[in-house]
This record gives C-alpha cells, sequence and structure tokens, in this order.
C-alpha cells in the first residue's frame, strides 16, 4: 500500500486553488516539484516514501495539472514558482528544500531566483535553462504535438483524477504551449543563485549532459551527479519504472545525504 498523506487540501491563491499534500514529519520541509504533464504522484510516487521517511515532504500539483484546475490563462515556470510560494505561505513554511524533476526543475531553479529567502537547497532534476539543453529537434517536434502523442500512462494517471477530456486537453496545450515559446534564462540569474544545489540527469536523457554539467558549473554552490538511465528511471517516474533496478533506491539515497549534509557530497 502507497503511504498515506497525513495533511492534504488546496491552498488558495486568489486566481487559482493549487492541490498539495504532506507527508511525513521533521526536517527542513522538502518540496517535490513534478513535471510537464504529470502530477506529483506520476513523477514521484514511487520515492516518496523514502523522501518522508524522516522529514516532512509536501507534493503539489501545478496549474492544470492533477487536481488542481486551471486560471484560464497560459502557464509560465516563473508563475508556477509564484504558486509554490503561495502553497508555502498557506503551510506557513518559511524555508524548504526543493527538488524538481524536469519542467518542475526549471521551476526549482525560478523559485530560487524569485524567492531566495524560502530556499535552504536545491535538487533539480533533468532541467534545462537554455534552449540548447534539450536533444535535438525537440522544440521543432512540439510545434506538431498531439494529445495522442502524449504518454499513455500520464493520461490515463490525469484521467483517473479528472476524467472530463476538455481539462486533459488543457492540461496537455499549457504545457505544450509554453515549450514553443520557451526562452532562455540568462546565465547571470543562475550566477546570482546563493543556495547549495545537487543538478541531476540520466545519461540517456531528453536533457543533455553538457547542459547539467552547465548547470553545476554557473550555480556557485552546486554538485553534480550523472547516473545510468533515462528520464525520470532513476527515480521510478511512472513512464520509466523498473523496480528491478537498485539506481533510483541509491539516487535517493545520494539526494537525503546531500539536503542532510552540512558540506558538500563527497564525488559519486
Amino acid at each position: 500500500m502507497k503511504k498515506q498523506p497525513i495533511e492534504s487540501g488546496y491552498a488558495s491563491l486568489g486566481d487559482l486553488n493549487m492541490y498539495y499534500e504532506v507527508y511525513g514529519k521533521g526536517g527542513i520541509p522538502l518540496v517535490l516539484i513534478h513535471g510537464g504533464g504529470s502530477t506529483m504522484h506520476t513523477t514521484f510516487g514511487n520515492v516518496i516514501e523514502p523522501l518522508a521517511s524522516d522529514r516532512m515532504v509536501i507534493g503539489v500539483d501545478l496549474q492544470a495539472h492533477g487536481h488542481t484546475g486551471d486560471r484560464g490563462k497560459a502557464t509560465s515556470f516563473e508563475q508556477d514558482a509564484d504558486d509554490v510560494a503561495g502553497v508555502l505561505k498557506h503551510l506557513k513554511i518559511d524555508k524548504a528544500d526543493f527538488f524538481g524533476f524536469s519542467n518542475g526543475g526549471t521551476t526549482s531553479m525560478q523559485i530560487a531566483i524569485r524567492h531566495p529567502q524560502l530556499v535552504n537547497k536545491l535538487v533539480i532534476a533533468s532541467a534545462i535553462f537554455k534552449r540548447e539543453g534539450m536533444f535535438a529537434g525537440f522544440f521543432d517536434a512540439m510545434k506538431h504535438a498531439t494529445l495522442d502523442q502524449m504518454p499513455r500512462p500520464l493520461q490515463d494517471a490525469y484521467r483517473a483524477i479528472n476524467p472530463d477530456p476538455a481539462a486533459l486537453q488543457t492540461m496537455f496545450e499549457r504545457d505544450r504551449d509554453r515549450m514553443i515559446g520557451f526562452k532562455d534564462v540568462p546565465e547571470e540569474m543562475l550566477k546570482g543563485i546563493r543556495a547549495r544545489a545537487l543538478v541531476l540527469q540520466g545519461d540517456k536523457d531528453v536533457t543533455t549532459r553538457e547542459h547539467a554539467v552547465l548547470i553545476s558549473r554557473l550555480i556557485p554552490n552546486a554538485e553534480l551527479l550523472i547516473v545510468p538511465g533515462s528520464h525520470g528511471s532513476f527515480i521510478n517516474e511512472i513512464c520509466s519504472v523498473n523496480f528491478k533496478s537498485r539506481i533510483p533506491e541509491a539516487t535517493i539515497g545520494v539526494i537525503k545525504e546531500f539536503l542532510d549534509s552540512a558540506k558538500p557530497i563527497a564525488a559519486v
């Protein structure tokens, strides 16, 4: 049986009611920020339990995703960052660690840029801040993307929460259009991040290893971990789950050591 939240609900953000769940107790809270087309559970559902074994973990569903509705206008990484900050204000939390995967990793960097007072540490997984960070042809393909090309596990997970086909279409279009219009984040903004960061990705990811290296070099207090695997396989994300692999267990162990450490972790 999956670990059950000790609290769940909606934070009122004015024009959006944003869904969250809380797991575990103690320590500096860890906020999980899911990827595009996803929910907290499709991205992190297989690692919430070990992450929450000795700390508070807060999962969120971003605008138009999962349990959270749509505010009637386009999404942006900046807006998502402000929304996550709003959830923490609702929960009366003034400092947290952040673990963002894929689009959630880009959002995590925006939280550090826009709300630095909230950030203790960052785990940035499979994220980009420049278009060049994605595999060749990604942005051209995105211009012609349709809902039927969205991974079936993500579609099914959304329908299990909200069976309205129009809502699923809205989520898809919000994510597609955001990526089509994505603009590079200036390097100076990453250089201004003062929180310690762990930059993480698979060696066969949709983001390039060179881009992960660049992020780790630009953020002054960053460390880098490249692990064997594809996009999300290192945390058993729903589209790449392999319960026979021990890599997710090892990855979560490194993440927890990073979050608990007062000094940089040893090279892996």
